[in-house]
């Protein structure tokens, strides 16, 4: 139990009706969660509002009220309190029922369109190598040292957040490191949250059917480094234009990191093999076992983020040279009969486009790239055509199929595709909308040495359709039909 006034700590009051000095035994934002004593948050949602269940909330237990607009009816033994924003409120009452847990770890938050989940899960999985408690919040999976906890959002929302971030400091971790979400920031899931660190990766055309412009994403990453108290730090990459965009009001101290650009951290490939990576970073050199281009900004991004947490130089490296591929990020198996299949999480144009370019660093002869793509339904359309144009522009052959279509049809957004394929490319492309028989004719066309990407889903284990996930791996999958096709 908490006392009401206590949650209110650092929340901007517009008008409180009511007492404050009364025991709240939870919190919530969904009526339905609603119980004896709850402080009822009313929030204003994507698809309903909370101001419209205040009643129900009321006649489930709740005792008091967080809302931007006061009910008519007002009852004498419920505390109201108005504020101006409600989801921000909301932020502010997490932590403080948690009891602050992000003030008792070093949290570092990861965000970007491209590279929050690797460098995020490199960061739990180095510092788990030096020896140390942590806990990882990412769109894979949530974990609390080594306990798996299934993730339902990249972040959270603002009560479940601080439940685990608590929980990570019930079990003793230090640190903790997560993806920060664009759609996070502004629905303020992150509001009140202690950040010791924040690194930004690069940005690209995504989440466009959420934010509509692209300067409207970009503010909204931005605003994760304006809210930077003074004593952390402030890490981004140099090399992409709106790296030094993302600085430009944070009191955060301010580093950058590169592979192109003059940078606090600066980082060369030497070698770059289907086996792994030669960097030199600030003149010291190390093995990775991770792949490609893409990967060498994010094993820069884990280096300068734990050497501005203070850790050894030698340390890093050597726990670096130790690490291995994120699930769903560019996961290769090699047939008996020397077919490379790689199974890759992109589902942006800019990701895409690196995985292809990565392939074509990596190739040694005339093997042919046999490239499988789809995309998710209600999503952003407009990268559907783009991103069938990149796997056509970097493919031999290309394969267009279903992803997670959720509410829309399959073959809508197949169309959709199809309009980015040039009359030159028709010929070596194929629309499967069956994702199953899409990657049983991909391994079909396989002759020893083809590389076979299956792009989109990586990690997931589910095919969503008309709002049911079935059950779907595409690396289980790849690795059956490689077998029964004996490849």
């Amino acid at each position: 139990m908490k006392l009401l006034s206590d949650l209110l700590y650092k929340v901007r009051l517009e008008e409180v009706i009511g007492s404050t000095h009364m025991a709240i035994s939870s919190v919530a934002f969904d009526s339905r969660k609603v119980k004896k004593d709850t402080l009822f948050a009313a929030t204003s949602g994507t698809q309903t509002d909370g101001h419209d269940f205040i009643q129900s909330a009321i006649d489930a237990g709740a005792v008091a009220i967080l809302c931007e607009r006061l009910p008519e009816k007002r009852l004498e033994n419920i505390t109201y309190i108005k504020v101006s924003d409600s989801s921000q409120a909301l932020g502010f009452v997490a932590c403080n029922f948690y009891d602050n847990p992000s003030e008792k770890l070093f949290l570092v938050g990861v965000t970007g369109t491209n590279g929050k989940t690797t460098t995020a899960s490199l960061l739990y999985s180095l510092f788990k190598l030096l020896g140390y408690s942590v806990g990882l919040l990412s769109t894979v999976q949530n974990k609390i040292n080594q306990t798996v906890i299934p993730a339902t959002h990249t972040t959270p929302d603002a009560l479940a957040l601080n439940e685990l971030l608590n929980t990570m400091v019930q079990h003793g971790c230090e640190y903790a490191f997560m993806e920060v979400s664009s759609h996070a920031v502004v629905q303020n899931r992150i509001a009140g949250l202690q950040f010791s660190g924040a690194v930004f990766t690069n940005i690209t055309h995504d989440h466009l059917d959420y934010h509509k412009t692209f300067d409207e994403y970009i503010k909204a990453k931005k605003k994760f480094f304006d809210l930077l108290p003074a004593d952390a730090f402030a890490l981004v990459n140099k090399d992409d234009k709106n790296g030094m965009v993302m600085m430009q009001n944070t009191k955060a101290k301010k580093y950058t990191y590169g592979l192109r650009s003059v940078a606090d951290y600066k980082c060369r490939i030497v070698e770059n093999h289907l086996n792994g990576l030669l960097l030199q970073i600030n003149n010291l050199e190390v093995w990775v076992k991770l792949i490609g281009t893409f990967n060498a900004y994010n094993v820069l991004a884990v280096y300068a983020t734990a050497h501005l947490l203070k850790q050894d130089s030698t340390s890093i490296l050597t726990a670096l040279s130790n690490l291995n591929s994120v699930e769903g990020r560019f996961q290769y198996i090699k047939s008996p009969n020397g077919v490379i299949g790689i199974v890759d999480y992109a589902h942006t144009p800019d990701a895409l486009k690196n995985v292809l370019e990565t392939i074509k660093e990596i190739r040694t002869g005339n093997e042919q790239v046999i490239t499988l793509i789809g995309c998710g339904g209600d999503r952003d359309a407009a990268k559907r055509p783009v991103m069938a144009a990149i796997a056509c522009e970097l493919s031999n052959k290309v394969i267009l199929t279903s992803d997670n279509p959720r509410s829309e049809d399959p073959e809508e957004i197949l169309n959709q595709m199809q309009k980015g394929v040039s009359p030159a490319d028709q010929k070596k492309t194929l629309r499967i909308t069956d994702r199953k028989e899409a990657i049983r004719t991909a391994c079909s066309f396989g002759q020893k040495g083809d590389i076979i990407l299956i792009a989109g889903k990586g990690h997931e284990k589910y095919q969503e359709i008309k709002g049911v996930k079935h059950a779907f791996d595409d690396l289980e999958i790849l690795k059956e039909t490689i077998k029964a096709l004996g490849i």
